[in-house]
């Protein structure tokens, strides 16, 4: 276990940690939670050992501690994103280069009687018997399983890592840490760059881990999922509570209710017994009760006062002006952008949408699906094919993270803010800045010295301080605290107009949504739903589609409960022909986007022959398996070398099984998808 006893650190005067003392014992999975500014990167940092304490100790017990952090230094390299990921396995690509040098090196000895070449042939068999016990042959597999988990196609996994965003940077540096496997995961806002299905997958491979998870998110729902202990960080104190999320939010509650009647009625009894002390203090018949109370009062262990809750700090959007019924429409819109590569199609005629006065829109999908592409559409400032009308007085307003860096450095945050809300007091202009983390002396703050996520919160604050009966928000919780969160969130629940917000914080999506668009395939489909009903299907489909990569069969009789209307266990009726057209149309254009990917597809097969191929497949796998098993054991043995020809063949064929073996699992789990995309039972 870690445990961390009397810790004191200060920065500038101001106490981030006061005697703190705190235990992470093996297998717990801990939320660490505050307000913004508590010190929670600070204390991971101190864990991780990249910050030193002023005074205290930290002892590890012999565990060891990886640490992600919430932003990722700008790479230059041009190594890829798999060779990247695969740093996890250092140790083993060293030993994995050391056999082949001493391959080569036995190859070029041609006296296979002589001491050189025994020492050499020890040495290689020596190397690779670690090899096997580490399991080489697994590493490059579990890589990709967890970038492919992480949201990365097979195309991207052997691009060079600095053609990505930092987004995707930091997907990289969370599948390294995840394949290091330390003791202790120490991750700070892990979801931050991820999209529902990623979260999704994260969340699962973290309930397995075999370590201790450590998190800071502003994601209540992740919080939930992932944590049984939450430890609350606020004035240089941290409280422990055992429990998730929503168990510490009642507790707390509970916990501070009862201290605070323990402190009042323990103030109580102190004014009471110093008024006893000053009226008898000088009579001599009282002098001995005097005393008694003065050391009393000496004694009394005094009840802390109990942190007060953060002022409740409310935003109002103002008032917009009122829109026609039908706010924006798009239909039959098409968007391809050229690249050195070629034509990459976003969208490929699709719609219609339509937005209506009062429409509150969730936009959901993979990123990289077209979600901000379709932001602007909907803005006209992204050009595309097809056709967008605007409705009668309609005002729009955007937002969206690069809309930082166009800030004017030279101005503060107050005067950034009074630009764009004229007439506002600064009274009102500094409560809506501390609705987003601008408090006290940090609205005097020039834009210069900001931080980019400071600098993010004052462009939302800008954006949704506009008139405007249209928002359209593309991430706008990334860089607020729980507590701003649910400042937004109540604003936008009083919100009069319409809006269209991108986000992949579902907590957020289901308290201010009614409507659900999700973008994917090159098209938009559109659920009428909450977003609660649609993240119900939509988790769903995930497990249905796990369950086609671990049994094609099992998978196939989900879906098929699911084309028979019946979901969860709750029958939906049966399905439109509208909705069976649209789902066999996606199904088509997956089958499309495997052929483009390049991979061996299966989709040219009829039914027949696609269950035929799956199974011929396992078979294949499983005696390939075998053949695997065999050859590594015959590596193993040192006898092996005794004959360089026969060992180098050996290698060869066992490398040859490796490949093999690696392209029947990628089409055996095409098979398996498509069986469950056809409904075959």
């Amino acid at each position: 276990m870690i445990q961390l006893q009397n810790i004191f650190l200060a920065f500038g005067g101001r106490v981030i940690l006061d005697g703190v003392s705190w235990t992470i014992r093996r297998g717990m999975r801990i939320g660490l939670v505050g307000p913004n500014g508590a010190g929670k990167t600070t204390l991971l940092r101190l864990i991780a050992g990249e910050q030193p304490a002023d005074d205290g100790s930290i002892s590890y017990g012999g565990f060891t501690t990886g640490y992600l952090k919430q932003e990722t230094q700008e790479s230059l390299t041009d190594r890829t994103v798999m060779d990247e990921a695969l740093d996890a396995f250092s140790e083993i690509l060293t030993l994995e280069s050391r056999e082949k040098a001493l391959l080569a090196e036995m190859e070029r000895l041609d006296d296979h009687e002589s001491d050189a070449y025994r020492r050499a042939m020890h040495r290689f068999n020596d190397v690779h018997e670690k090899l096997l016990a580490l399991d080489v042959h697994l590493i490059r597999p579990r890589t990709e399983a967890v970038l492919t988990g992480l949201g990365f196609d097979p195309d991207g996994l052997h691009r060079s890592l600095s053609t990505f965003s930092g987004g995707w940077r930091m997907r990289v540096a969370l599948a390294r840490l995840l394949l290091t496997e330390p003791d202790v995961l120490l991750l700070d806002e892990p979801t931050n760059h991820l999209d529902l299905d990623s979260i999704e997958w994260l969340e699962d491979y973290l309930k397995n881990y075999p370590g201790t998870v450590v998190l800071v998110s502003h994601d209540r729902t992740f919080l939930d999922r992932m944590t049984t202990t939450t430890a609350e960080l606020i004035g240089g104190h941290l409280t422990e509570y055992a429990g998730n999320y929503a168990f510490y939010l009642n507790e707390r509650t509970i916990r501070r209710e009862h201290q605070r009647a323990a402190y009042v009625n323990q103030q109580k009894m102190i004014a009471d017994t110093e008024r006893f002390i000053e009226r008898f203090r000088y009579k001599a018949t009282k002098a001995t009760q005097v005393q008694s109370r003065v050391k009393q009062l000496e004694k009394l262990e005094r009840v802390p006062e109990p942190p007060s809750d953060q002022a409740t700090i409310s935003f109002r959007f103002p008032d917009p002006p009122r829109s026609g019924k039908v706010v924006l429409e798009l239909s039959e819109f098409s968007k391809t952008y050229e690249t050195e590569n070629g034509p990459i199609r976003v969208f490929d005629d699709a719609g219609p949408l339509h937005i209506e006065r009062g429409d509150k829109i969730a936009m959901v999908g993979r990123n990289g699906a077209g979600k901000s592409t379709l932001a602007r559409m909907m803005l006209g400032t992204e050009p595309f094919d097809g056709r967008r009308k605007v409705g009668h007085n309609v005002e729009m307003t955007f937002f969206a993270q690069h809309q930082a860096e166009s800030l004017d450095r030279s101005k503060s945050a107050l005067d950034a803010l009074r630009e764009t809300a004229p007439g506002r007091s600064e009274t009102e202009l500094r409560t809506v800045l501390g609705a987003f983390l601008f408090r006290g002396e940090d609205v005097f703050k020039k834009v210069a010295v900001l931080s980019g996520g400071e600098r993010s919160r004052l462009a939302l604050a800008r954006t949704l301080s506009s008139p405007a009966n249209l928002l359209i928000l593309d991430e706008p919780t990334n860089h607020l605290d729980i507590q701003s969160i649910e400042v937004l969130t109540e604003a936008l629940r009083q919100y009069t107009g319409s809006f269209v917000v991108v986000s992949h914080d579902r907590h957020f999506l289901s308290e201010v949504t009614g409507r659900v668009w999700r973008v994917e395939d090159g098209v938009v489909v559109d659920y009428p739903g909450s977003f609660r009903e649609y993240f119900a299907r939509f988790e769903e489909e995930l497990r249905a589609r796990s369950d086609a990569a671990d049994a094609g069969s099992t998978a196939a009789k989900s879906d098929d409960a699911r084309a028979n209307g019946v979901e969860n266990g709750v029958s939906r009726g049966p399905k439109s022909k509208e909705q069976k057209r649209r789902e066999a149309e996606e199904r088509r254009r997956r089958a499309e986007d495997r052929k483009k990917r390049g991979g061996r597809s299966v989709s040219g097969l009829n039914d027949y022959k696609l269950r035929q191929e799956y199974e011929r497949l396992e078979k294949e796998i499983v005696t390939a398996e075998k053949t695997r098993d065999r050859l590594e054991a015959k590596l193993a043995d040192p006898d092996t070398f005794a004959d360089p020809a026969h060992g180098k063949e050996l290698y060869a064929r066992y490398e040859a099984v490796q490949a093999s073996l690696s392209e029947m699992y990628k089409r055996w789990e095409e098979a398996a998808e498509e069986i469950a995309e056809r409904d075959l039972g």
